[in-house]
């Protein structure tokens, strides 16, 4: 009886040793501040999420083409005096003592000349510079690391198929056999010498951290060798989302963001998939952290969609921008729960959505709107809530992974117009771990 009290003693203690040590990266995206009415998010707005955050990731720097520096996207934001955000969220650490603060660069928000992340692994003085310059814009601005959010080729799109054929079809030729890149080798080995010289840099600075982050549709397998960088880096960021959206799908409505595989889908596309690659090639689970996106991929329905609304189906293209965020194809978690069905919507108002969660946990929740009968106004969802950002936190905690990423705060509900609770995506992933 004795030995099993002490046993029970010790898995509790193991228990909340690993609760207490897991990581919650928060994003915000510096391009929040220039949103208009509700969807603006000033560095005030911050505040209520980043006691649930052990990192706060500032997005984005980008590279300079003509010399490889790492530089701020937008000067007049992030470093002018008038603004000075660098300053003003880092200082955040005088409130927080525990939280980390990095400096991401890339991220799919640097759009100026693309093809500069390529050219810049190709030469070991483009690394450098942009290693010195890096070093010295965290260090300056008060930073504790820096997050490469490298913007390497993306994966081509295909069609979903359903026949049995197209799924051996599927499974023989993966997503990673059709080249988007002529120089993948010399690529792959530029990032892993990237890292070591970021590695290095950083490490002559006390407690600097260096995270990766793995963008969507980007094919880990191709770019990052993990045996040769998983000791030089703190942490790796999955960005497993975006499998399916409507600019690359815009034909064909899915699940933007599945834990494991539907049924006869492509079997990489999905989060378990992702995290696995970097499981099996022995990166440490702690070091894995798996992201939620906070945001919504919509498309639009037409009369040739299904009306039962179960994915795939047949679309037409992006959805139509929300009223916060103003972009076709994407809604923030705010204007997507809006969107649902309420009892107590206006009369006259378009029909709203009809949201259908998944009792599996393996796909995630969707919503939709059939058209009318002249072929308008249909509307397609995927999107994550409280309750999925919570199962994939539960994933991470099967899993023995390091933490999740909420991507980003300012698409969550942070001005707690749903419910009247702000951010309850990351209360609720931060809750279930």
């Amino acid at each position: 009886m004795k030995t099993f009290i002490l046993l029970a003693a010790f898995l509790a203690c193991a228990a909340a040793t690993t609760a207490g040590t897991s990581k919650v990266l928060c994003y915000y995206d510096s391009k929040s501040y220039v949103r208009e009415s509700q969807a603006r998010m000033l560095p005030m707005d911050l505040d209520p999420a980043l006691s649930f955050c052990t990192h706060l990731i500032y997005g984005y720097a980008g590279i300079q083409p003509d010399t490889f520096k790492m530089v701020p996207l937008n000067e007049n934001l992030d470093i002018d005096r008038s603004h000075d955000n660098y300053r003003t969220i880092t200082n955040f650490k005088s409130k927080y003592p525990g939280l980390k603060v990095l400096l991401s660069v890339g991220g799919d928000a640097d759009t100026e000349d693309a093809n500069k992340y390529n050219l810049l692994l190709e030469s070991a003085q483009a690394r450098t510079a942009f290693v010195n310059s890096g070093v010295l814009l965290a260090e300056r601005y008060n930073f504790d690391g820096i997050d490469l959010s490298w913007q390497f080729a993306k994966y081509k799109p295909k069609k979903i198929r359903s026949t049995w054929g197209s799924i051996w079809h599927g499974i023989k030729k993966t997503f990673g056999t059709t080249p988007v890149d002529d120089k993948e080798a010399e690529h792959r080995e530029g990032f892993t010498a990237l890292v070591r010289e970021m590695k290095q840099a950083l490490s002559v600075k006390p407690n600097m951290q260096l995270a990766i982050t793995v963008l969507p549709n980007v094919n880990a397998t191709v770019y990052y060798d993990v045996p040769a960088i998983i000791n030089l880096v703190d942490i790796v960021n999955i960005k497993a989302y975006d499998f399916y959206t409507p600019e690359r799908n815009p034909k064909e409505a899915d699940y933007a963001t599945p834990l494991y595989a539907p049924q006869n889908r492509e079997p990489l596309h999905n989060a378990d998939a992702a995290v696995s690659y970097w499981l099996q090639n022995h990166a440490p689970s702690q070091k894995i952290i798996l992201a939620i996106p906070t945001f919504a991929r919509t498309w639009k329905l037409d009369a040739d969609s299904e009306i039962a609304g179960v994915p795939p189906l047949h679309a037409d293209g992006p959805g139509e921008a929300g009223p916060y965020t103003k972009t076709d194809g994407i809604l923030s978690y705010p204007e997507v729960c809006a969107k649902l069905i309420n009892p107590n919507h206006q009369k006259g108002m378009r029909p709203h959505l009809r949201k259908v969660t998944d009792p599996s946990k393996r796909f995630g929740t969707y919503a939709f709107r059939i058209p009318d009968d002249s072929g308008e106004g249909g509307l397609w969802v995927s999107y994550e809530d409280p309750d999925t950002a919570g199962q994939r936190a539960s994933y991470v905690k099967a899993k023995s992974l390091g933490g999740v990423s909420i991507v980003d705060l300012s698409m969550d509900d942070f001005r707690g117009l749903c419910t009247g609770d702000k951010y309850p995506i990351l209360r609720a992933a931060k809750y279930r771990l």
